[in-house]
Order: C-alpha cells, then sequence, then structure tokens
C-alpha cells in the first residue's frame, strides 16, 4: 500500500515536467527570477523564450534566487498542519543557498524532512522519481530519505553548452574564454560532481552541435558501468527537435531503457546555460 501521508516535495529546478510531475504527485516550490527589476516565479509567471528575448535585445540578464525560510515554512505548513510528513528535495548545495534556507525552515515543523540533491535540473528529478517509488511501496520517510542519500553519488548528470554568452554575462566565465570558444566552435560538457553538487568542466567538443550532441551521448553511455535502464532523461533549455531526436536515437542504438524521458529546463537553470544547452542524465547500480 502507498503510503498516503507523505507529501513529495522538489524545487521547481527538478525539471520534471508536467506528466511526470503529475504521475508521481510531485509538487513545487518555484524559485525566484528577477529580470529588469520585476520579480517572477520560476516557469510560473515567466518563460525561458522572454528571458531569451531580453538578454538578446538589450542583454538583460535574470538574477534568480532561492526560496527563503520564511517560504519555506509556509509551503511546507500547509501540509504539516494536515498530519503529513514532507520529503522536499533541494537543488545542490554547492548551487545555491535553498538546501540550507530548508534546513532552517524543517526546523521549526516537525515531519519535514530536505534533502540536499547534490545536483540540479533532471538530476533531481531521478531522485524524486525514485522516492515516489518507495512511497508507492509503503516506505517511512526515514527509509525514503535514507536511501535517496545514498543514491545521489549514483547520479550522473552533465550537458553540452552551445554558447558561453549566458555564462560570460552571469560571472562564471571570462570573456577571453567565451570569445576562445566561440571562435574555436567549442562547446564544453559540464559536469556535476555528485558528490558535491559542485560543476566543472569536463571534454570539450569541436564541431557542428548535431554532430556534438551524438558524440557526446555516446562517450556519456560509454563512460559508465551498470546504467540503470528504467529512467534516462534528455533535458534541453529550448533547441531544435531534430537534435533531441538524434539524440533520442542515439540512446536508442546504445541501450534497451524503458523510458527516455524529454523535459525543458526551468528559466533558474536556462538563464545560466542560455539556448541550446542539452543533457543526458541517468542512474547507475
Amino acid at each position: 500500500m502507498p503510503n498516503s501521508k507523505i507529501i513529495l516535495s522538489a524545487d521547481s529546478t527538478c525539471d520534471l515536467g508536467e506528466e511526470l510531475k503529475s504521475r508521481y504527485q510531485v509538487h513545487y516550490y518555484p524559485f525566484h527570477i528577477i529580470l529588469n527589476g520585476k520579480e517572477y516565479q520560476d516557469n510560473v509567471d515567466i518563460s525561458t523564450e522572454e528571458i531569451y528575448r531580453a538578454y538578446y535585445k538589450d542583454h538583460s540578464l535574470p538574477q534568480t534566487a532561492a526560496i527563503n525560510a520564511a517560504e519555506y515554512v509556509e509551503y511546507f505548513r500547509q501540509f504539516t498542519d494536515q498530519g503529513y510528513e514532507v520529503i522536499h528535495l533541494n537543488l545542490g548545495g554547492a548551487l545555491s543557498s535553498a538546501h540550507q534556507n530548508c534546513l532552517l525552515a524543517a526546523r521549526e515543523l516537525k515531519g519535514v524532512y530536505p534533502i540536499d540533491s547534490q545536483n540540479l535540473s533532471t538530476g533531481i528529478a531521478l531522485q524524486v522519481i525514485a522516492a515516489a517509488d518507495m512511497i508507492e511501496r509503503g516506505c517511512s520517510a526515514l527509509e525514503i530519505v535514507t536511501h535517496i542519500k545514498e543514491l545521489r553519488t549514483r547520479c550522473h548528470a552533465s550537458f553540452i553548452l552551445d554558447t558561453l554568452d549566458f555564462m560570460h554575462a552571469g560571472g562564471r566565465c571570462s570573456s577571453v574564454v567565451a570569445l576562445g570558444a566561440g571562435i574555436l566552435s567549442l562547446k564544453p560538457c559540464i559536469e556535476v560532481d555528485n558528490r558535491t553538487g559542485a560543476m566543472s568542466v569536463g571534454k570539450k567538443y569541436r564541431g557542428k552541435l548535431s554532430r556534438v550532441l551524438v558524440r557526446y551521448t555516446k562517450d556519456q553511455l560509454e563512460k559508465y558501468d551498470h546504467i540503470r535502464k528504467d529512467h534516462i532523461f534528455i533535458t534541453h533549455s529550448g533547441i531544435d527537435p531534430s537534435l533531441i531526436e538524434d539524440v533520442r536515437n542515439t540512446i536508442l542504438e546504445n541501450g534497451d531503457f524503458s523510458e527516455i524521458h524529454i523535459t525543458k529546463a526551468s528559466c533558474t537553470i536556462s538563464a545560466h546555460c542560455g539556448p541550446n544547452t542539452l543533457g543526458v542524465l541517468f542512474l547507475t547500480d
């Protein structure tokens, strides 16, 4: 029997997509997006396309802000007042203050369990799905939290950047690096350290994005042994559908996966990566 007294929740940065969010009954709390002095809620009243248009129009770049402790308290209380326990997965603590704020909120309420995903985007979603499966099997909140914390280091997230313009505009790389990458047509692979949540640059690919994405996908699938075949994500920040199909076909050629999920990254993630970013994310045993 499913454990009907557990609420599964996550920051909006988990990028599940509406179908999976509904299937696994996941509640979201949106990050804040501040663009040209106006505040929005991530993927609620602003889209990635609006962010890109603002940047290419006058180089306006949004600020992203984590949920504060008081907001988390108010959000969780609607569940705890009804006797629910809440498992909430945060954007990696190395990338955001959200987890620390969530811990502060949990101290004020009984039965709230924040988890630092040590990841981002659908690297979080893979953990959310695993937690949902355990809820369905009737596991306790403490059993689920313990398992998900062990699972984090088997969650592999990476993505290819088509442009460094947004990273540069956000102060995450120098103008020299951005210019050099543009001149050389380099597409860096950004990898998430699943023990800390920090990001680093991996392999640098050269050439057209269509060829790079296929090579990158093959590299990722060959890099790890014992890849789980139940779920794999293709997550993008807005990209030509034909490129997504190329990546999907490459996955099909290199592994028999039960479900290949295609989702779009939240505004928080996309604002830092820029358009035409794509990642392949999965778990290993």
